[in-house]
């Protein structure tokens, strides 16, 4: 039989605060969200957002998912952070997620009430135009 009496319940915490320390921010913030630590998940994503790395595809996009209703910005990032590599690395096999991802940030940016540091949808969405005029494959993807 496992132990889930209190012993389990005072070691969280300190594995907790371990894993919003993590160096891989995306191991970080998956662990946090399987521990249904959203908050703390959403606060890792807008301290190291720069650090997110887009290739990460299936653990951002679940930890994204799991948070959106009570951190749309933090979802949002990661969703950026995704189409960003995407675009970056011209992976045409993954523009028609990546357009899914960009469809996503505009859902949540309504619900989004301080973008802090963060572009708003509209400026990011310009900025990919003018990065990335030529991605026509992408680009028809989109209802941008």
């Amino acid at each position: 039989m496992q132990d889930t009496g209190p012993s389990v319940r005072y070691r969280l915490p300190p594995a907790l605060d371990f894993a919003e320390t993590y160096p891989r921010v995306e191991a970080a913030v998956g662990f946090l969200v399987d521990w249904s630590a959203h908050a703390r998940a959403a606060r890792v994503v807008m301290a190291r957002a720069d650090e997110l790395d887009g290739n990460s595809y299936h653990t951002l996009s679940t930890t994204a998912d799991a948070i959106e209703a009570e951190h749309p910005l933090s979802a949002t990032l990661m969703r950026r952070a995704m189409i960003e590599d995407s675009l970056d690395g011209a992976k045409s096999k993954r523009y028609r997620h990546a357009a899914r991802h960009l469809e996503e940030c505009q859902s949540c940016d309504a619900a989004i009430e301080d973008h802090g540091d963060a572009p708003t949808h509209a400026e990011f969405v310009t900025a990919l135009k003018e990065k990335h005029p030529r991605k026509h494959g992408f680009w028809r993807l989109t209802n941008q």
